[in-house]
């Protein structure tokens, strides 16, 4: 069965289209190389690396590398975190005299100990009042010109199941899309997403909810546009190890079947690509400290790749593009 009525938003044009696939926000991850990346190899929406509301209002230009976008990003949303509605108001304001964003999406999911421990992300499922006061404090200070979106967990524990009322209460403060990751902060990213309470949230709301948690296949995606409410999903961790999966799953919901097999030598070369891409745009600075950075991206793309198991150790401290150059031309090119 196919949902036809799910709701659309006249402010996030693109729920208009069937079923988009949004890249979720993960720090030291969507940074602007990985977006070209995603957005050439399919996402229709993409969501920045998530920014403090303190470090925005405290330290502008440190913190602006954070928000930077490119035009042929679009459509894309930055994304804020905080406790405190009016300082959350004041850093999008800022943002968006600045960056233009597509939209300001509000962080209530991370579950990082740093994050929560600044009572913010996933901290503030454990007060909702709370929660609302940073969303409409948001909503006010950016008014029309700009739709506000949240992504939440279902709760802070097994305990605290509360995603029905933490969306209710973000689409009573104006928030236009909600993204629900299936998952409590307790469990971080262990377990399984619980995609009924996900459902029953997207049944239930007027504004458009995104479903988050578990997406690793194109055949995820398509069993959940079939069997459930939501408007789109975001995929986050899949999408590291594989960031073909977004034409995939388009492949496979136009055709009902997965595209033909790649050659391991095209991910051998995409992972030499991201790895210039991010030396060229010294982003993190000098080639030590790049690929000191890529050295988490490398092994994700890595992960289950022919030949590879036995040499990741040295993939985990590969510190020169030469070494790269030189660890991956032992690897197969071709398909046996």
């Amino acid at each position: 069965m196919t949902f036809s009525n799910r709701p659309a938003s006249a402010s996030l044009p693109f729920i208009k289209t069937d079923f988009p696939l949004f890249l979720a926000p993960m720090a030291g991850v969507t940074d602007p190389i990985f977006r070209t990346i995603c957005k050439e190899l399919g996402v229709d929406v993409m969501v920045t690396e998530f920014v403090s509301a303190e470090g925005i209002l405290q330290a502008w230009e440190r913190n602006r590398r954070y928000t930077k976008i490119e035009d042929a990003h679009r459509p894309i949303g930055i994304q804020l975190f905080g406790a405190d509605g009016n300082h959350m108001g004041e850093a999008a304001r800022i943002i968006l005299d600045h960056e233009k964003p597509d939209f300001i999406d509000i962080n209530f999911g991370c579950p990082v100990p740093k994050v929560v421990g600044k009572n913010g992300g996933s901290s503030l499922l454990k007060d909702l009042p709370l929660l609302a006061s940073v969303a409409g404090g948001v909503v006010k200070a950016v008014g029309d010109r700009i739709p506000v979106t949240a992504k939440i967990r279902i709760g802070w524990d097994f305990q605290s199941l509360c995603a029905m009322d933490a969306c209710r209460l973000l689409e009573d403060e104006g928030i236009s899309m909600i993204t629900i990751h299936g998952r409590t902060r307790s469990q971080q990213y262990s377990g399984t997403a619980n995609w009924d309470i996900i459902d029953e949230c997207a049944r239930a709301m007027s504004v458009p909810v995104i479903g988050n948690g578990d997406i690793s296949t194109p055949q995820a995606v398509a069993y959940v546009k079939e069997n459930t409410a939501v408007s789109g999903v975001m995929i986050g961790r899949a999408a590291m190890e594989n960031p073909w999966i977004f034409g995939d799953a388009k492949y496979y919901l136009l055709h009902g079947a997965m595209p033909p097999a790649r050659d391991p030598q095209e991910k051998t070369d995409l992972i030499l690509r991201h790895a210039r891409m991010a030396l060229e745009s010294r982003h993190y600075g000098d080639e030590l400290h790049t690929m000191r950075h890529m050295r988490s991206r490398i092994l994700a793309y890595t992960k289950g790749f022919p030949g590879a198991k036995e040499m990741r150790s040295r993939l985990a401290r590969v510190s020169s593009m030469a070494e790269l150059e030189d660890l991956l031309s032992t690897l197969p090119r071709r398909r046996s």
